[in-house]
């Protein structure tokens, strides 16, 4: 009988969060210039295959990477003997958005006002850093064994994707993407409204 149990969690998301967007913002300022064939405010019209291609290529700045902290605490029980770990294991979360099948866009060019339509962002990918094993004992005939570590692993990984999800990374994703896609078309002196798509299947890991 194996017996998993999560203990209180603890999160790394602002700083990382924070410094991700200000990087996002000073790169989507800095790479859509006039040396770059983007030019300034007043000197271009943009439509929707413009807005799409410059999507595309913000991909990574719209991206999110959230630094997790979990505790595990594992059991196992084989013959009235029993095996215990409790393991500290960090983790990094990546969040994003597909913006191949799903980005649509809007332009109004009196206005000087864009709509980006985007799916929701979801969960990349969730990996392990480091596990680190505080307290570890054997039972008397039920020793650790190489399976036990991939069941570690494995619980680890589960739980580091749970806490990721509780902690609404996902919503602050959000966030940066409008704080990203507003000073992406700024310099051109466009503002930018951006909506998410409804949810219309479940999401896959």
């Amino acid at each position: 009988m194996i017996v998993a149990e999560p203990a209180r969690r603890y999160v790394a998301l602002g700083l990382l969060f924070v410094a991700g967007l200000i990087i996002g913002l000073l790169l989507a300022r800095r790479s859509y210039t006039a040396a770059d064939g983007w030019p300034g405010p007043g000197k271009t019209r943009i439509d929707q295959a413009v807005i799409l291609e410059r999507l595309q290529s913000a991909a990574d700045l719209v991206t999110t990477e959230v630094a997790l902290r979990d505790v595990v605490t594992y059991e196992n029980t084989r013959l009235g003997s029993t095996k215990r770990a409790l393991v500290v294991v960090t983790g990094k979360a990546l969040v994003g958005f597909d913006l191949q099948k799903q980005a649509h866009a809007k332009v109004d060019e009196a206005a000087k006002a864009i709509e980006i339509s985007l799916p929701h962002p979801s969960l990349v990918s969730v990996d392990v850093v480091q596990l680190k094993t505080y307290d570890e004992s054997r039972g008397l005939w039920n020793p650790f064994h190489p399976s036990d570590r991939d069941t570690i692993y494995q619980l680890a990984r589960d739980q580091l994707k749970t806490a990721a999800l509780e902690l609404e990374v996902r919503r602050h994703a959000e966030t940066g993407a409008r704080a990203v896609l507003s000073a992406l078309f700024a310099a051109s002196g466009y503002t930018v409204r951006v909506e998410f798509l409804p949810v219309v299947s479940a999401e896959s890991e």
